[in-house]
């Protein structure tokens, strides 16, 4: 740990399941609570194996289409949030190459000062799409419904999905298909908070911690063959003063989960 940031990797689902297991034995049976067998099985069970039909589950069960039909112009993180990815961009893009940004809509967070060949954008909602400055070209596919993305094998750099990842329900084939378009040595960076439309997130998602959540991303690249080992990376929301205590609520933790195509 360094500062507020830690760094982890994730090396193959043994260890996954094991760092889970100990997480509930640490949280739960050593706080007195009830832990029997099957809640540690239903929890860990997805990193450990392909996710259950109940883990992919939501409350709002009805077309996606129909959820995000109405544009929603509006940031869903705030600033100092925005600031780390757009850093983290900063740190991990390179100029002059092809993005897709994954799950998108009116904004990309990408460094102003970085110019890329060519930034694709995919969401779910056309005049979202058609307002953000930073895409060359997009198209509007539910996941959900159709994982297989109408782009070439090997075509991207880099591959982006913002606090999105928690609505998809076959996260197994979508990374398998982020591994399809990026090219040898392109990046994938996945990152989220703990906000979210929770009738769309997944079951697995809503019920889990944080810190699972985190391991939970970490296993999507695990569970598709050749991705590097992923780097977690966690910064805690900067601390609010005792002159803001009463007018502001806490920031906004970041999560990001990244890996390499081999």
């Amino acid at each position: 740990m360094r500062g507020n940031c830690f760094l982890s990797n994730s090396r193959n689902s043994g260890e996954e399941f094991r760092s889970c297991l100990e997480y509930f034995l640490n949280e739960y049976f050593l706080n007195k609570y009830f832990l029997n067998f099957y809640s540690v099985l239903l929890i860990c069970l997805p990193f450990f194996m392909p996710l259950l039909p109940e883990h992919r589950s939501k409350i709002d069960d009805e077309n996606d289409l129909l959820f995000y039909s109405v544009p929603r112009i509006v940031t869903h993180v705030d600033a100092g949030f925005i600031e780390t990815l757009t850093q983290l961009y900063r740190d991990h893009l390179q100029p002059q190459t092809r993005i897709l940004d994954l799950m998108s809509s009116w904004v990309s967070h990408l460094p102003p000062e970085l110019e890329f060949e060519h930034v694709e954008g995919h969401g779910m909602n056309a005049e979202e799409l058609a307002k953000n400055p930073r895409l060359d070209h997009y198209f509007v596919q539910n996941l959900n419904q159709n994982p297989t993305l109408p782009l070439p094998d090997q075509s991207f750099d880099g591959v982006l999905n913002t606090v999105s990842v928690q609505y998809l329900q076959y996260p197994e084939a979508v990374f398998s298909e982020i591994h399809r378009v990026l090219k040898p040595g392109g990046i994938a960076i996945i990152s989220f908070s703990n906000r979210m439309f929770f009738e769309k997130a997944i079951q697995v998602w809503r019920d889990s911690s944080e810190e699972l959540r985190v391991k939970l991303v970490e296993h999507y690249f695990s569970a598709i063959a050749g991705f590097t080992p992923p780097e977690s990376i966690y910064k805690q929301p900067e601390k609010r003063s005792l002159l803001s205590f009463w007018n502001a609520s806490p920031g906004d933790p970041f999560y990001a989960v990244i890996a390499q195509r081999v």
